[in-house]
């Protein structure tokens, strides 16, 4: 039996459009978890996102700064099978209400089908956090709203830049 610790890599999927400061505080907790952090943006045709893929890559680069134990990339596809391509162990995702623990519990049990090798760890929302969603903030800042604190400023920043933008589309 190999005696030496094994490596935790785990992969924090999502669509972080945009990140939000609840995300943040996952990415934070998860790296007391793992030794390296994959920040997996997911590319789904179906989804009408605010940002381009290299922008959200952009965000989050920004955002969690460079650390060597982070790395950020994007997948489409089985989230099992790009998991097994990165050499990753471990899916981290994030729980804020229990209506997020329904959907999240049925996934995990088919990636667990799909992969057994491969865990998933459900980390709670801080409790600061546990209303913050990307699809909220979208909503709160399209209606004129302020989202200061709900995301890092540069996210604010290129929120407001976005849909100041659009309502100067629509003048």
């Amino acid at each position: 039996m190999d005696s030496s610790p094994r490596r935790v890599v785990g992969i924090y999927p999502g669509s972080f459009d945009p990140i939000t400061n609840g995300h943040l505080d996952l990415i934070e907790r998860s790296l007391r978890l793992v030794d390296k952090l994959i920040l997996a943006i997911l590319v789904n045709a179906e989804k009408r996102p605010l940002f381009t893929v290299s922008e959200r890559m952009e965000m989050l680069r920004d955002v969690v700064g460079d650390r060597g134990r982070v790395e950020v990339c994007t997948f489409n596809g089985l989230l099992v099978d790009f998991a097994a391509q990165q050499g990753a162990n471990l899916i981290i995702r994030g729980i804020r209400a229990i209506s997020d623990y329904e959907f999240e519990l049925q996934m995990a049990l088919m990636n667990r089908r799909l992969r057994p090798e491969l865990e998933t760890v459900f980390l709670m929302a801080g409790e600061a956090y546990s209303f913050i969603s990307s699809r909220l903030v979208k909503e709160v800042i399209s209606l004129g709203g302020n989202i200061h604190g709900l995301v890092p400023p540069a996210v604010e920043s290129r929120l407001k830049e976005r849909f100041l933008t659009k309502e100067s589309a629509r003048i």
